[in-house]
């Protein structure tokens, strides 16, 4: 029995390129990413939206961490593929307070004289 190599190669990179097709279509049509849709990117009271998704990361293939803004609180989500469980609820936001300003000179240097 003889072996065909150009055949067999021909064939290995049909099949790489076609791996590499469905790769570039699952990227291009979201999949496993959480997309929404204008329709629900809707404004709610004075054209404020009150609810975001303020962070999200895979955990692995299955589970997702969302964390949600509504109004002022946040909620930690774990997403599944059969499931949601609220981790964490009632986060408040942490509020970054600008570094207070030196007014003093920097305290002296010791000279090394331990008396």
């Amino acid at each position: 029995m003889e072996f065909d190599y150009p055949r067999f190669l021909l064939a290995l990179i049909f099949v790489i390129g076609l791996i590499g097709l469905l790769t570039l279509l699952a990227r291009r049509f979201g999949f496993g990413a959480i997309r929404l849709s204008p329709a629900f990117m809707g404004k709610g009271r004075n054209g404020k939206s009150r609810i975001a998704i303020i962070e999200a990361t895979s955990i692995d293939a299955r589970r997702r961490l969302v964390l949600v803004r509504r109004d002022d609180t946040e909620h930690l989500i774990l997403i599944g593929a059969n499931s949601e469980l609220v981790v964490e609820r009632n986060i408040r936001p942490l509020v970054q307070k600008d570094a207070p300003e030196m007014t003093s000179s920097p305290a002296p240097v010791p000279d090394g004289n331990l008396e």
